[in-house]
């Protein structure tokens, strides 16, 4: 389509530029990175050029594959500034500095083409002074993309515009940035901070000012200041760490040289002698020696310690003690008005922080959901500001800011006896500045579950999974059970949605809102059928789940996968099964399960057998495609990124990418229903395996890890099992081995697994810690 965005150039190849680069890049796009001359060398592109150097080895990665990194160019300012003409948007990332910014723009007005967009991604500086003495042309192209950091993982794009700025250019910018780099793009006003970071830095600052004045630990604050609030359980002080204590200085200096002298944010802003102390030491937070909280590695342990208010050094970190927080549970009204230090500190930097994202309608933006959204997305808070003030209700906090004489934002007033969101019709709204009601819409392309349940019923349900009628014949199977493990339940659920969707429907997608598609089967379950030796329910759950991935497989209609986050083990199973998988571009899977000492038990060894042997890729042989399985499986070797699913055969040719999150729903649908007309489903296969000295192989490599302490003892049996499943476990020296014998295999070996108690340490542990147990 006309003024497509298909070549981006990003000058300035800092963190923040080269990160924004490698999202561009990951996109499919190609991008032109430009940075200074290096101060010596014959390498004049060698800063750029080190900067994706140093990307690739960056964790977390801000590339999602290596192939992206190739799609970038890198060069400098003074030998390939004329190339941006080149270039349908550039993106200014150079220092933080006024006369810097300027003097590259006014050299970039004399080489760019004419209409071609130009943004900065500053964070403080305001647009109107960016632009100050720059031509109309350059206006007229010109605005603010606030990235934040890192440009990969972080949703929220900032968008700036000035009243010169070209609006179709503005939402040519916009809708790439939604539909190319994932980011949910909250249109701000030209105010200092813009949004996010003018609320988020009141809300640290007044976090870490409080902490000691109130008398609390940094344990304490942050146990007070996460998880209740639906803030990170790292807490304020934990994220101070990981942002960098080092910036904390500089920002806040910039907010409070960009604000006006009457706002809250001096009050807060005050020297911290423990900080000063922390950043002359060199704790600069995680990338340094530490920060708020360190890891100690004395006497070869590690320990973790946290410093201390009151004397200024480090000392063990302590478990909090709060019995009000227990008190309070999940009401964030009790919590604000608890006696003692935790209800001031709550109120103190919670109630402030929500009274001060009040004025910011409409200072800094347009209306209540855009101060909302940022926050979820910029500080990844699970509500936002005014989804907190609906939870304490409207009237107790004006109430209670009018007793402390804090000042009431309008529209606060506005929202009088009532709140500030509601649903009416089946619509979600919100509340504006004129006092009136307004539907909150979504943009073009955009289909969510959270919007369907408020009109709509699922057409089945049970207590682990839901199935919702999404329109045009196409069925939703939804995970509901805790981190959407799977069980019975779910097992059960799918058996009569595929029924339904063969009777009345034309297709499915599986697909759900939470934070990880699937982590797995639920192994609790397990072990605690293992511990009263209910072997015929654990065989028959193993089988269930074998039929129903096979059903999956061999539906008369088009099934669509459509996971984000983590899709592991049996989670991996569902997408393995499907005929086409659209895939939100954070998607983390593999097939995990030889790390709590068990293998796939639902047909995960198969498909991935069925996958490599028939890729053309692979050399010719029984061997290769088993031994190449064997790597990925025995090690639990989970994709980083979509494009990493796609490298280890997870994801297929034809399966499709989803970069935004909130439109991954609409384009697995899209996917589904392209599949409808003339679909016939798969035909069963035959696979030809190695046999028993395919086995020997796999069975000596393993003992060969062992032997350099890389593999436990019963690494050697769990790999011993694998080998048996993967290689056919006949006694043919080449075997043609169907589906339902490999299934056989893993029902066999898994069972077999589960019986021992190494097995059944480690699921304990992984319950209990989260981490896996070498044994």
């Amino acid at each position: 389509m006309a003024g497509e965005i298909s070549k981006v150039c990003v000058i300035g190849a800092g963190v923040m530029g080269s990160g924004i680069a490698a999202q561009v890049a990951n996109a499919g796009i190609k991008v032109l990175l430009l940075d200074i001359l290096p101060k010596d060398g014959n390498n004049r592109n060698a800063v750029a050029e080190g900067a994706v150097a140093r990307a690739l080895k960056t964790d977390p990665a801000p590339f999602m594959s290596a192939a992206a990194a190739k799609l970038i160019e890198c060069g400098n300012i003074e030998d390939d500034l004329a190339r941006v003409a080149e270039c349908d948007w550039i993106v200014e990332v150079v220092l933080e500095r006024l006369d810097v910014k300027q003097a590259l723009y006014h050299r970039l007005e004399a080489v760019r083409r004419p209409g071609t967009a130009i943004s900065s991604n500053t964070s403080t500086i305001p647009l109107k002074v960016l632009l100050e003495g720059m031509p109309e042309s350059f206006a007229h192209d010109f605005m603010i993309t606030h990235f934040f950091n890192p440009p990969r993982y972080m949703r929220l794009m900032e968008l700036v515009t000035g009243p010169a700025t070209d609006q179709a250019l503005a939402a040519r910018v916009a809708a790439f940035c939604d539909v190319k780099l994932g980011k949910s793009v909250v249109a701000c006003h030209d105010s200092p901070g813009f949004i996010a970071n003018r609320l988020g830095v009141f809300w640290m600052t007044g976090a870490v000012t409080e902490t000691p004045e109130i008398g609390l630990t940094i344990e304490e604050a942050d146990a007070i200041m996460g998880s209740p609030f639906g803030v990170p359980k790292t807490g304020v002080f934990g994220l101070s760490d990981l942002v960098g204590l080092d910036l904390m200085p500089h920002v806040n200096a910039s907010m409070a040289g960009a604000l006006p002298k009457h706002d809250e944010f001096h009050a807060i802003n005050r020297d911290i002698p423990v900080v000063r102390k922390l950043l002359e030491t060199g704790y600069t937070g995680r990338k340094g020696r530490g920060g708020f909280y360190r890891i100690n590695k004395t006497g070869g342990k590690r320990v973790k310690e946290t410093i201390d208010f009151a004397t200024g050094e480090f000392r063990l970190e302590l478990k909090p003690n709060l019995p009000e927080l227990a008190a309070a549970g999940k009401d964030v009204r009790k919590l604000l008005e608890a006696p003692g230090r935790v209800g001031t500190y709550a109120w103190n930097v919670m109630g402030r922080t929500l009274a001060y994202a009040a004025k910011l309608v409409p200072e800094a933006a347009d209306d209540i959901t855009s101060i909302d959204e940022a926050m979820r997305l910029g500080y990844n808070w699970k509500w936002g500001p005014f989804e907190l003030i609906d939870k304490v209700g409207v009237d107790w906090f004006v109430s209670r800011l009018r007793a402390e004489n804090i000042a009431v934002a309008p529209i606060l007033e506005a929202a009088a006896g009532r709140t500030f969101y509601r649903v009416e019709g089946g619509k979600r709204q919100y509340l504006g500045l004129d006092g009136a009601y307004h539907n909150l819409t979504r943009p073009d392309g955009v289909l969510l579950l959270e919007d369907l349940k408020l009109a709509a019923k699922p057409v089945l349900k049970n207590g682990s999974a839901a199935v919702w009628d999404i329109g045009d014949g196409v069925l939703c199977f939804e995970f509901t059970s805790k981190s959407n493990s799977l069980d019975d339940q779910i097992l059960a659920l799918l058996q009569k949605a595929i029924a339904l969707v063969k009777e009345k429907h034309k297709a499915l997608v599986i697909y759900n809102e939470g934070s990880n598609f699937s982590v797995g089967a639920n192994v609790g379950l397990a072990l605690f059928a293992a511990n009263i030796a209910a072997w015929s329910q654990v065989e028959a759950l193993i089988a269930t789940g074998q039929e129903m991935m096979q059903k999956l497989k061999y539906a008369p209609f088009p099934v669509v996968a459509a996971p984000s986050g983590m899709a592991l083990g049996g989670g991996c199973e569902f997408l393995l099964h499907s005929d086409a998988v659209q895939a939100h571009s954070e998607t983390y899977a593999g097939l995990v399960e030889c790390g709590i000492g068990l293998l796939p038990g639902w047909g995960g060894c198969k498909e991935m057998l069925g996958r490599w042997a028939t890729d053309p890729s692979m050399p010719r042989g029984p061997m290769p495609a088993p031994t190449k399985v064997f790597e990925m499986i025995s090690t639990a070797k989970v994709g980083r990124s979509a494009a990493d699913a796609r490298d280890m055969l997870i994801l297929r040719s034809g399966d499709g990418v989803t970069m935004n999150r909130y439109r991954l729903l609409a384009d697995a649908k899209a996917k589904a229903l392209s599949l409808v007309e003339g679909y016939k489903p798969p035909e069963a296969r035959e696979i030809v395996l190695p046999g028993p000295s395919g086995k020997v192989a796999m069975d000596q490599a393993v003992a060969g890890f062992a032997r350099l302490g890389q593999a436990t003892k019963h690494d050697i049996v769990v790999g011993g099992e694998l080998a048996t499943v993967l290689t056919g476990g006949g006694t043919d020296i080449i075997d043609t081995v169907k589906e339902t014998k490999i299934l056989e295999l893993e029902r066999e070996s898994f069972l077999r697994l589960l019986k021992t108690s190494a097995t059944l340490a480690r699921i304990e542990h992984m319950l209990e810690t989260g981490k896996p147990l070498r044994n």
